[in-house]
């Protein structure tokens, strides 16, 4: 399993929301640059840059910060927020970005997404699902920078790719995003069980090494991390087993 640190941007600012409340919100005083250069000298091989206001909003305010981090070619960068147009994914793959992630448009635009992966390559794009946990135990969609929250559960938007070339998929539990809580590890054993053939990337939750190693053995094929990197809360020594270059 691959660890993938995460800078989330708002406003040009690196900041982390607790359980994706845009009011809730950490700033920390490390630039985009700065971070980048330090995960790559950690041994990291991708960043995940999430422009929040792009989420929120649709309007992609931090874009030349992202263009100017993938010009350096030191990381694959995956982005994504905002992106649900033909335009903005193709610039951001031209400008270098090395996958785009497809969020809201996923659940909302299907017909268009199926039509991005043929184009673009099941290596270039993946989805992301962000979730809640109801009182049955059941992930359920919310869209729009976790603002919207919908009735259709996790797997009945997963059916509507049976047909795709769909290969990474993020999912976030959202209640635990940002709160060091721990990640929804059954949740991930669900995954992995229902859908092995997608490479699945986690997020939300991870505070230590014991929750890097319990995702690994969920099945996932990813972690993202933001917050326990930002302020350093895991040894590099427990690190270095999930970071391919250290």
């Amino acid at each position: 399993m691959h660890l993938i640190p995460a800078i989330d941007l708002k406003a040009g600012r690196c900041v982390r929301l607790l359980q994706g409340d845009f009011d809730r919100e950490t700033r920390y005083p490390s630039d985009p640059h700065s971070l980048l250069a330090k995960y790559r000298d950690l041994g990291a091989d991708w960043l995940h840059v999430v422009d929040l206001d792009g989420a929120r909003d649709g309007h992609l305010d931090n874009q030349a910060i992202i263009e100017s981090l993938a010009a350096q070619r030191a990381v694959k960068l995956q982005v994504g927020g905002g992106l649900r147009n033909t335009a903005a994914l193709a610039r951001m793959l031209d400008a270098g970005v090395a996958r785009v992630v497809v969020g809201s448009a996923a659940v909302s635009q299907v017909e268009q997404v199926h039509a991005w992966l043929a184009h673009f390559g099941s290596e270039r794009l993946a989805l992301a699902f962000d979730v809640r946990i109801d009182e049955g135990g059941v992930p359920r969609i919310t869209t729009h920078g976790w603002q919207r929250q919908s009735a259709l559960t996790l797997w009945s938007a997963l059916d509507a790719y049976t047909d795709a070339e769909l290969k990474h998929v993020l999912c976030t539990d959202v209640d635990r995003d940002g709160a060091l809580t721990g990640p929804n590890v059954a949740l991930y054993e669900e995954t992995a069980r229902r859908h092995p053939q997608i490479e699945w990337q986690a997020s939300g939750g991870i505070r230590d090494a014991g929750d890097l190693r319990a995702l690994a053995q969920a099945g996932a094929a990813a972690a993202i991390s933001g917050k326990a990197l930002l302020e350093e809360l895991i040894a590099l020594q427990d690190l270095q087993p999930f970071l391919p270059n250290a």
